[in-house]
């Protein structure tokens, strides 16, 4: 008899805690596009482009983009060992210091939006152009829908033409929305997890 309550007040709690859970992420999930359509309709037209790395087809795409949306600001989100070689791109193409943002702390897709939001936010940009390769592009948008959206910040995709042939697959793009879903809740990305990451 008392194996039996046991086993129940467990099961009832964790059933408490489940729902607790879904009802946050619910909560989230809703609140987000409410953020992104208010964001959309403050500002319509982008008033910076963000370029993620792993490329420099993305860099050279972007320096020659730029040069039709010239009063624009360039925030470059890559890995800290790429930064120089980015550097010298935009420098090619004649693309002011002053107009350009280096961030070296991404080691992925995810941290590519959330080492950089707290700055775009502190710089009130609510819409932005999203620069990366177009078999990227549905990822990206997906967990800049959710990171950039929880703070209020909209993107307009622009997608760089490659040889890939197609897209990234869904499994990975569930689970870096999960991914950002667990950074909104806890701050935490998961990236530490990743074993191809470096240790520094």
């Amino acid at each position: 008899m008392k194996k039996e309550k046991v086993s129940y007040f467990l099961f009832s709690k964790n059933r408490f805690w489940l729902v607790v859970i879904l009802t946050v992420l619910f909560v989230l999930v809703s609140v987000i596009p409410v953020k992104v359509t208010i964001a959309f309709h403050k500002t319509p037209i982008p008033q910076a482009i963000i370029v993620l790395g792993g490329s420099s087809d993305r860099m050279v795409f972007t320096a020659k983009f730029w040069q039709s949306h010239s009063d624009l600001d360039i925030w470059v989100s890559d890995h800290y060992s790429n930064l120089n070689e980015d550097r010298q791109i935009f420098q090619q193409y004649n693309v002011p210091n002053n107009r350009l943002r280096f961030d070296g702390r991404a080691t992925d897709t995810v941290t590519n939006f959330t080492t950089v939001i707290k700055d775009l936010v502190s710089e009130k940009l609510q819409h932005l152009y999203l620069i990366t390769s177009d078999y990227h592009m549905r990822r990206s948008r997906a967990i800049a829908t959710i990171v950039l959206g929880s703070q209020g910040v909209v993107v307009t995709p622009v997608a760089v033409s490659s040889s890939s042939e197609k897209s990234e697959s869904l499994l990975r793009v569930v689970r870096d929305c999960g991914r950002s879903l667990l950074w909104i809740l806890t701050g935490r990305t998961g990236a530490s997890f990743n074993p191809r990451l470096e240790k520094f």
